[in-house]
């Protein structure tokens, strides 16, 4: 496929999509949900990919859906198709990815762009970035899975007033909260995203894939049902080369070459 609103490249291990539409905050229409399904394909057959970095081009990171692309006066809509057919499968298949994915939160998030970073594994916000819960504006609810990330993430009274408010939220406020994993300086946020995306793509990606399918699980099991689930996939990582070499380099003192195998 040939990209006109993202950019793609999977080279060394690393994915990167760019959602490219900056002259409209990169908000997604019709072209840019085919082409990052397009692009998630390709990860997904790839079994080389150790890593995906997710982040948008310009002063935004993705300011949720294009609304230009909807004509409210020429007749009822049906969100319910839309959600159903773009928002739920991207970020089911986010999550779903057996590899950590890293989101670069670049700028302002807001809407739908708030809520497919959170299904990222990894999120990184430039200090000056805000976050919007911005459906209420227009007489919506939040989609993209927010409904269900942001009470699990900040609890439910933090996400009832960012959503019922709409107020933006700072970046150093979203990492006090546990709503990302990190707020960085601006001037070092290219360089620190750069390093964290390298370690991602020389870690053991088995046990890395394990311990985000564990952990994501764990949401809705019991203590037992974690139990077992933990067992199983020790046993999947214990079988794995990345296990061999980790406990061979820990006992000669050298570091790891991990092949993510």
């Amino acid at each position: 496929m040939s990209y006109q609103t993202i950019e793609f490249k999977l080279e060394a291990g690393v994915a990167r999509i760019t959602l490219n539409r900056p002259e409209r905050l990169n908000a997604f229409n019709i072209r840019m949900h085919t082409e990052v399904a397009d692009a998630l394909s390709q990860i997904e057959a790839n079994a080389t990919t150790r890593v995906l970095l997710l982040t948008g081009a310009g002063r935004a990171f993705c300011a949720g859906q294009d609304l230009s692309e909807r004509d409210v006066n020429a007749g009822p809509l049906d969100l319910g198709q839309s959600t159903g057919t773009h928002y739920n499968p991207l970020v089911r298949r986010l999550v779903a990815l057996p590899l950590p994915v890293l989101c670069a939160v670049n700028g302002v998030a807001a809407g739908a762009g708030v809520n497919i970073a959170l299904a990222c594994d990894l999120v990184l916000a430039r200090r000056s970035a805000k976050f919007v819960q911005a459906f209420g504006a227009i007489g919506l609810i939040p989609d993209a899975g927010g409904t269900w990330s942001l009470p699990h993430l900040i609890g439910q009274t933090r996400a009832l007033g960012f959503t019922l408010t709409g107020e933006s939220l700072a970046a150093d406020t979203a990492e006090k909260w546990g709503l990302i994993w990190k707020a960085i300086d601006d001037e070092a946020f290219d360089s620190e995203v750069e390093r964290l995306v390298d370690r991602l793509a020389h870690a053991p990606t088995v046990s890395l894939a394990a311990s985000k399918q564990a952990i994501r699980g764990a949401w809705c099991a019991t203590l037992d049902e974690q139990l077992e689930i933990e067992r199983a996939l020790q046993r999947k990582c214990g079988l794995s080369d990345d296990y061999k070499e980790g406990v061979s380099a820990f006992k000669a003192r050298r570091t790891p070459n991990f092949t993510g195998r």
